[in-house]
């Protein structure tokens, strides 16, 4: 099926393409090495929300370009949704095509978040073209929207895809707020039910993840479903590398989460936690073979006003 898309994403994206400025990339006569995707979605959605960045600069230039593309993507969507529902697979489309021009006006706050919060990034570009935790993150604010029109398990195809590009597992129907940041990202899971608050950070190897899992009254071996089993995060926190937040847990505003921590209950606004005293290390000498063991001995966590 050709899908004919009839809203006006195309007027907003346009406006909204014209209306960037320095430090967001611009020109349209820069030609960047074509990549190959093996789903075309992912092609299209980059072209429309960042055309300088993909090598589209007719995007820019024309708004009836930005509707054939729309009409494309919804044609791809329309098939990915279609085998999941019978019914109302045009309006679950539309609404996602709807919202992709305040998903722009996101998406390039997370940018900001990505160069304010990493010494490393050069510019913008850089963070839209290379950065695992943006193209992660961008799938996944997309496939969240089809999740919540009615088309969870196409979304789902759209984030284990990025999953499988970048090493980050965020389910979609996760809610992430504004300025959201995965740094290097390898091993980064976010639940289905977790929620993220404005300004946060992650590093690699974090887990937003459930604590245990409930059963299914009346089905042996059933797990329960659509319960809250993952963490609320609050506004402008940082969790370092390697930590674990399992469970419905509550981490407030203004907390910062050393690396290696191990969470199972609420944290507070304004509060440190971190490993107290660095693991020891033992060094014991295989005399038979020769070789050195050494044996980590890990310290509990300690928590302390920020």
């Amino acid at each position: 099926m050709n899908y004919r898309y009839g809203g006006n994403a195309h007027k907003e994206l346009h406006t909204s393409i014209q209306a960037d400025e320095e430090p967001f990339p611009t020109s349209v006569s820069v030609c960047f090495p074509e990549r190959d995707q093996r789903r075309g979605e992912i092609e299209l959605i980059q072209r429309l929300l960042f055309p300088t960045c993909w090598n589209a600069p007719e995007l820019v230039r024309d708004e009836l370009a930005i509707v054939d593309s729309l009409d494309e993507l919804g044609s791809l969507f329309h098939a990915g949704v279609c085998p999941y529902t019978s019914s109302n697979t045009d309006e679950i489309v539309t609404s996602v095509l709807d919202a992709l021009p305040q998903l722009r006006e996101t998406l390039k706050k997370d940018i900001e978040a990505a160069y304010k919060g990493d010494p490393a990034a050069k510019s913008y570009t850089e963070i839209i073209r290379s950065y695992p935790g943006f193209l992660a993150i961008a799938m996944q604010r997309i496939a969240h929207v089809l999740y919540t029109a009615g088309a969870p398990e196409y979304a789902r195809e759209l984030t284990e895809y990025a999953k499988t590009q970048t090493g980050i597992d965020i389910h979609p129907g996760a809610e992430i707020g504004e300025h959201f940041f995965i740094d290097h990202g390898n091993g980064v899971v976010i639940g289905e039910t977790a929620t993220v608050g404005r300004w946060v950070r992650l590093y690699q190897d974090v887990t937003l993840g459930a604590l245990h899992f409930k059963e299914q009254e009346g089905e042996a071996h059933k797990l329960k479903k659509d319960y809250k089993r993952h963490p609320n995060i609050g506004n402008h926190v940082v969790i370092g590398a390697g930590t674990k937040l399992l469970g419905p847990v509550n981490v407030g505003d203004h907390v910062s989460i050393g690396a290696n921590s191990w969470i199972t209950e609420d944290i507070p606004d304004h509060t440190k936690v971190y490993i107290s005293n660095h693991p020891t290390q033992e060094r014991k000498q295989n005399r038979q073979e020769n070789q050195t063991h050494w044996v980590l001995y890990c310290n509990p966590v300690e928590v302390s006003s920020a």
